[in-house]
């Protein structure tokens, strides 16, 4: 597939996302834009939620870890529909009991001023780096298909991969994001879809019986670990820690909650929660299927790339077709933008609403407050995105993503958990120090884990460590009023 049909594609189908703004912005009140007037359907939010989760680290480093990792992966997975079930039926009715805007408000009700603060960094160290780690993926592989061949440096990939989200989010916000969604979950889908069915037909594979049949027979199927407890992959382990990764990484995470809280009640976001939860295992099957698939295709093909490099290849090659090239690139650009465009969002709403305050300043001043806001997270997310370049080179992002998680969800974790589970009130203003040293004794556990441990390698679990330590912590700063 050119360049220049590339160039095209993109162009035609940035072209619709604007078109959809162009509609839904019409109204770019606060209001509409932070929380889409409260009037979205739970059925749209449900489904746009499935590519906001998946994004583009999953359509690449999913498939492409599954010759190294097996089908390890959905061990994670079952962990994530017991997390959204909490998020349902915890976190979800004290929310909307609250009628928040930003999540971390709930903070400031139960703790402090302090508490509140810290919730929000948290937030925004953490959400910057996971949209930063999905970014980056898409950025790498739009270099490799279009600019390299232009010549044209990286860091302009990056500005004109942002300006494009910026550019059909800055008026409508959330309420934008909302029709978006949707639309790029389904190319993402059919993406997937229509790619299995060409490898299936390259390996001979004539009938959806014939793929489940090859799928089950092959050693890279393996889902459960229960072997070797010092394996990152332990089954305890990763469920442990797929379930925790939902609940900090949806639950306590102001992207995914404000999508929920779009909806007109409780019980419409509950139906959102839970629908979505169980669609989701189905579409990891599908995307670690594709996995088994594509590496099948390049062993008996002698295609060399593994990894985040696996997929984009053989989707690129030319005797794949300019059809399924195109839904390829379709899919990884919906994925990407899916996720990454409600992590512009809401950057800029938690920012206004927690940092600056937004509803404090002049009314007729917010509007123009919130635009600069916009701009401002737009050019750090391009920041953040060159200097990963510099940083990781030969990973599999999706698990860097969630060791980046483990650490900076951590103290979001540990707040809430003592704010839910205890009716303690502490010290507010320490609370920080509590949420700085967590993390930090948390990466010192890691590093020396096989030393320490006898030989016990710690995975996704390390989430589940910070977020204890920093509610330790929290018991040793108590109000002395309790």
């Amino acid at each position: 597939m050119a360049a220049t049909q590339i160039i095209l594609l993109i162009v035609a189908y940035f072209g619709v996302l604007i078109l959809i703004s162009y509609f839904t912005g019409k109204d770019d009140s606060n209001e509409a834009f932070f929380k889409a007037n409260k009037t979205a359907p739970w059925y749209l939010v449900a489904f746009g939620m499935i590519g906001a989760s998946l994004s583009g680290v999953t359509f690449i480093s999913v498939p492409g870890a599954v010759e190294a990792k097996q089908f390890g992966y959905l061990q994670v997975v079952f962990g994530y529909f017991f997390g959204y079930l909490v998020i349902a039926y915890v976190l979800l009715p004290i929310y909307y009991k609250l009628n928040l805007t930003s999540i971390y408000t709930y903070l400031k009700d139960r703790f402090g001023n302090t508490s509140y603060k810290t919730g929000s960094i948290s937030f925004l160290i953490s959400r910057t780096v996971g949209a930063a780690f999905r970014l980056f993926l898409v950025a790498k592989v739009l270099q490799l298909l279009i600019f390299d061949q232009f010549e044209i440096p990286f860091t302009i990939t990056v500005i004109i991969t942002i300006a494009l989200i910026w550019l059909y989010t800055f008026k409508g916000g959330i309420k934008t994001i909302i029709f978006t969604d949707t639309l790029q979950t389904l190319f993402m889908l059919i993406s997937v879809v229509v790619t299995i069915f060409f490898l299936a037909s390259a390996l001979d594979l004539n009938s959806i019986s014939e793929i489940y049949s090859n799928i089950k027979d092959s050693s890279m199927s393996k889902v459960f670990f229960f072997d070797d407890v010092n394996d990152a992959q332990y089954f305890i382990k990763s469920f442990l820690a797929g379930m925790f990764i939902t609940i900090t990484m949806t639950g306590l995470d102001q992207d995914m909650m404000q999508k929920n809280l779009t909806c007109k009640n409780l019980k419409e976001a509950q139906k959102n929660m839970v629908s979505f939860s169980i669609i989701l295992i189905f579409v990891n099957i599908l995307f670690l299927a594709l996995g088994l698939l594509l590496t099948q295709y390049a062993a008996q093909n002698g295609v060399t790339a593994t990894k985040d490099d696996l997929f984009p290849t053989i989707a690129m090659l030319p005797e794949i077709g300019v059809l399924t090239s195109s839904f390829f690139l379709l899919g990884l650009i919906a994925a990407a933008y899916s996720s990454a465009d409600s992590a512009l969002t809401s950057l800029t709403t938690s920012f206004c609403i927690d940092i600056i305050e937004l509803d404090k300043k002049p009314k007729e001043s917010q509007k123009k407050v919130r635009k600069q806001v916009h701009i401002g997270v737009s050019v750090l997310l391009i920041f953040v995105i060159v200097m990963f370049e510099a940083i990781f080179k030969d990973v599999s992002v999706i698990w860097e993503l969630f060791k980046a998680a483990g650490y900076t969800y951590g103290p979001l974790l540990g707040l809430f958990a003592f704010g839910i589970l205890t009716k303690t009130q502490l010290k507010d203003k320490y609370v920080w120090i509590i949420a700085l040293i967590a993390p930090i004794l948390s990466f010192i556990i890691n590093a020396y884990s096989v030393d320490l441990l006898n030989g016990y390698q710690i995975g996704f679990e390390i989430l589940i460590i910070n977020g204890l330590l920093t509610f330790l912590g929290l018991i040793l700063i108590r109000s002395k009023q309790n």
